[in-house]
């Protein structure tokens, strides 16, 4: 039993972000959280006892998440939902494993099901913090407020994928400033001297170690002047904290472990490269990975992570067999065939098998409902690197493939996508009568997801792309009537090329060479008419470049430039991440070095 003391003009208080997320029942209960941060001080003393229900659940909950994990999807749904109206981790569970779902399909209808029944979910665990009586608490309400943290901030998501007015945004963010400030409070309990642990102590300790390191992280990774507004309204953001966090919560053996394990993984293998520089640790994601891997070697998500690490090592023939695994080990759940299609088409890219690549971007624009813009560009683009004679089997034509792109745009939150806005600027090039073909445009979409990165860890498939580019730029001075209001070729494609054969000459170690191409983009700027999006991330390029060679002075100089000079061009908030994860890491680079010298001359008296 936990017993709590709250000032008293807060103990009727109303939160208002609570009564906006009302269920609109007659007989729904307060919204009011059982934890309030003003007048907060906790004297809690769990006494302990038999086999409560609180653990049965968990221990349910934990065998459903087995069988899930054994790709048993079915029978892990129907044990969840023997309960999901009366148990707050069996409605918490069953309604996660639905939203999974529901983002992996991007279907309106799956998400619509999985939103009603989070807010089901979150109406059972509401009913766990108001089961005592006034100043007193059990230990139950404190796992229902940390499952009600989880189901807020699944909403949010739920609610930004689903509507495109401003009111669902508002929601939305409400509902995540809810679900964050429960989670700082519940942080606070756990590290008061008056909390003692009781049987599920691990479970709740997890579940708000998984909340406060995934909310710190997620919030480290943003731009600057984004994380000033957010700490404007009161969050903030510790990468290493929220790693460190995270990292304690995957270690025990807990129902919210798996999930921990996840963001890390998540973190080192995809978002470090797609919103980073690529500086995630993949021995840390192998560690991380191993005993789940040992233990469910048929389960589909990790499989999938295994192919996505031997991918992002560069060995790229096992990760194509890690992917096909994936595939083979089960087929309820064609989610997951999806995810490794989307690799394996990067693999292929990376390889140069442009057949290959084009049959699973075909593959995806048959099945999945992402974004069919990005896939039928992607399609356009293989088949562009093929002869005629080549293209023909395959039934499509290239210029038809990137017309239809524009037409096959959607919103997703409201907005378009960025991969798809950038697909819909390029494509447009093949809307007039003489359509002038785009460079080697499969090597320019791989930038955008970071694929360099990934090619620059094996140096024949470094040299292979860029042989392909070189023959691009050849084609381009071979070709100047393709442009007839120049008699020469567009500088506009060569600044394309440059950016892309600086980065395969940086990997190779012609650093020379390679700041020449980055600074080319930049003295052609004048000359760009569409992709502005080429001297800011020539820039970064620049940067970090300068940053490997120890120039951090001018890396600096370089990556503020980008940031504070440039905006509105394509896939501008992913390049501001990547430029703030290479400011962190030049001030991470300076600080270590200051410590060194200091240390190195200090006086001894």
């Amino acid at each position: 039993m936990s017993f709590w003391r709250r000032n008293k003009k807060n103990d009727g208080k109303k939160d208002q972000l609570k009564n906006e997320d009302s269920l609109d029942s007659p007989t729904s209960p307060s919204q009011s959280p059982i934890i309030e941060k003003d007048g907060l001080d906790p004297v809690i003393t769990d006494y302990g006892s038999e086999q409560s229900d609180l653990s049965v659940a968990l221990q349910d909950c934990m065998l459903a998440l087995d069988l899930f994990l054994r790709n048993e999807f079915d029978e892990a749904l129907t044990r969840l939902k023997s309960r999901n109206k009366d148990s707050m981790y069996h409605a918490l569970t069953y309604a996660t494993i639905l939203e999974m779902q529901a983002m992996m399909t991007f279907n309106p209808e799956d998400i619509l099901a999985a939103g009603n029944t989070m807010k089901e979910a979150q109406a059972v665990c509401q009913r766990y913090t108001l089961k005592a009586i006034a100043f007193v608490s059990f230990p139950e309400e404190l796992h229902a407020e940390v499952c009600y943290a989880e189901c807020l901030l699944q909403r949010a998501a739920l609610t930004f994928l689903q509507d495109e007015n401003m009111i669902s945004f508002i929601k939305g963010g409400m509902k995540v400033r809810n679900s964050y400030q429960i989670y700082k409070e519940l942080h606070t309990v756990l590290k008061s001297s008056s909390y003692v642990q009781g049987d599920n102590h691990g479970h709740f300790e997890g579940g708000v170690k998984l909340g406060v390191g995934s909310f710190n992280l997620m919030l480290s990774l943003l731009p600057t002047r984004t994380l000033r507004l957010l700490e404007f309204v009161g969050f903030s953001g510790n990468k290493e904290f929220g790693l460190e966090q995270l990292q304690e919560g995957s270690a025990e053996h807990t129902f919210r472990s798996f999930l921990c394990n996840m963001l890390l993984l998540c973190y080192h293998t995809f978002m470090s490269f797609i919103l980073g520089t690529g500086e995630g640790d993949v021995e840390d994601a192998e560690k991380l990975l191993q005993p789940y891997l040992k233990k469910y070697p048929k389960g589909s998500i990790f499989l999938f992570f295994a192919g996505r690490i031997e991918e992002i090592k560069g060995n790229l023939d096992a990760a194509i067999k890690r992917f096909e695994e994936c595939c083979e080990a089960q087929q309820h759940w064609k989610q997951f065939h999806h995810m490794c299609y989307w690799e394996l088409m990067w693999c292929f890219t990376y390889k140069r098998h442009w057949k290959m690549a084009y049959f699973y971007a075909d593959l995806l624009s048959k099945e999945n409902a992402w974004s069919k813009a990005t896939y039928a560009y992607m399609k356009a683009a293989y088949l562009s690197m093929l002869s005629r004679e080549e293209c023909q089997p395959f039934g499509e034509n290239v210029v038809t493939l990137f017309r239809q792109v524009p037409s096959l745009k959607q919103k997703i939150a409201g907005k378009s996508l960025p991969t798809e806005k950038f697909a819909i600027r390029k494509a447009r090039r093949y809307n007039t009568d003489n359509a002038i073909p785009l460079p080697a445009p499969p090597l320019e979409m791989m930038y955008i997801w970071n694929g360099y990165t990934v090619i620059g860890k094996q140096k024949d498939l470094t040299e292979g792309m860029l042989k392909t580019l070189d023959e691009a730029q050849q084609m381009l001075e071979q070709h100047p009537m393709w442009w007839p209001e120049r008699n020469s070729p567009s500088q506009h494609d060569q600044c394309v090329v440059s950016l892309l054969k600086g980065l395969c000459l940086k990997h190779l170690g012609f650093k020379e060479e390679a700041e020449h191409y980055f600074t080319l983009v930049l003295c052609n700027e004048s000359q760009i008419k569409d992709d502005h999006y080429l001297v800011p991330n020539a820039l970064l390029e620049h940067g970090l470049l300068c940053m490997e060679e120890g120039r951090i002075d001018e890396a600096i100089k370089l990556l503020e430039a980008a940031k504070q000079n440039y905006k509105n061009y394509s896939m501008e908030s992913r390049t501001h991440f990547r430029i703030q994860a290479a400011l962190h890491k030049a001030v991470s680079f300076m600080w270590t070095w200051s410590r060194s010298y200091l240390s190195s001359n200090k006086q001894v008296f």
